[in-house]
């Protein structure tokens, strides 16, 4: 096997976190896997890994080796892509990670549009609510809504989500509208996700405020959620791409619009490896092309 080949293998390693799970990503046996990595310290005369039952620890020779070793396959990478013909044409395959809601309301019918724009690209979807781990999981990119925590991932914003407040006319009518946020300690809210006690956030008189707020449902799913509210059982807060429909036909109500936070980021992550990736950046740069069309915002 070649000296790329290695290098190809360590870094997979390295973005993966251990032998298993490079081996699962490229194809390989855990044994053959460790077995070239070997060689490859043999060949360098040097210890890349600290290896343990239970992690891999890289040493300082080795990180230098990583950080030399990717700029290298991805000068690579770019180089056959250009003698290939693909510097104006994206080819090849997209594995991405999108939130199940967010995707049902957009990527629908917009991932048909993309794959008429580029034939040489095939996209493979996870539809999941979970922050997917890129690296070892394989994943080229993620579409993630909200606040991203630190991490050595390249993030591109893509669009602003607007989230509302909201309940039924039939609701509203029987238990009143909530005025100020503290009024829904009065009121049956419908939050998303689980926990003994879930929060919302304001935004008043350039104050944040935090509420805690309760009710009988709590759903990890906004589809749900709005489908609860439609029904009469409280308050919720969801982004528009859930509940827009539903405010148009009147089916729910806007409520506490002076008190909401910003609109969240919809942001893509993605390896740094794959900062070069023609398929990675022409679907970056078409998603922000049509959710800035989308009318009245995404």
């Amino acid at each position: 096997m070649n000296p790329f080949e290695d290098m190809r293998i360590f870094c997979q390693v390295m973005d993966s976190g251990s032998f298993t799970a490079a081996a699962d990503q490229l194809g390989l046996s855990k044994q053959f896997v460790s077995r070239r990595l070997m060689q490859l310290e043999a060949r360098l005369g040097v210890r890349l890994l600290n290896r343990s039952t239970r992690r891999l620890d890289v040493t300082p020779l080795g990180q230098t080796y990583y950080e030399s070793a990717m700029r290298l396959l991805n000068d690579v990478e770019h180089m056959e892509q250009g003698i290939a013909g693909q510097t104006s044409e994206p080819r090849g395959t997209l594995r991405v990670s999108a939130p199940l809601s967010f995707a049902m309301a957009h990527l629908g019918c917009l991932l048909p549009l993309f794959l008429q724009r580029y034939s040489g690209v095939t996209v493979e979807v996870d539809l999941s609510d979970r922050p997917v781990d890129l690296l070892s999981e394989g994943y080229d990119l993620a579409l993630r809504i909200g606040v991203l925590e630190d991490s050595t991932l390249i993030a591109r914003r893509i669009a602003s989500i607007e989230r509302v407040y909201c309940a039924s006319p039939a609701y509203l009518a029987e238990r009143g509208t909530p005025l100020k946020p503290q009024d829904l300690h009065e009121h049956d809210c419908l939050p998303y996700g689980h926990g003994r006690q879930v929060q919302w956030r304001f935004e008043g008189q350039g104050k944040p405020l935090t509420i805690n707020v309760s009710g009988r449902m709590r759903v990890n799913n906004g589809e749900v959620l709005r489908d609860a509210a439609v029904a009469g059982l409280g308050v919720t807060y969801l982004p528009t791409f859930i509940v827009g429909s539903a405010l148009e036909s009147g089916q729910l109500i806007r409520v506490l619009d002076d008190y909401r936070c910003a609109p969240l980021a919809l942001s893509a992550v993605y390896p740094q490896h794959r900062q070069r990736s023609l398929p990675v950046q022409a679907l970056i740069e078409f998603l922000r092309e049509r959710l800035d069309q989308v009318p009245g915002g995404v």
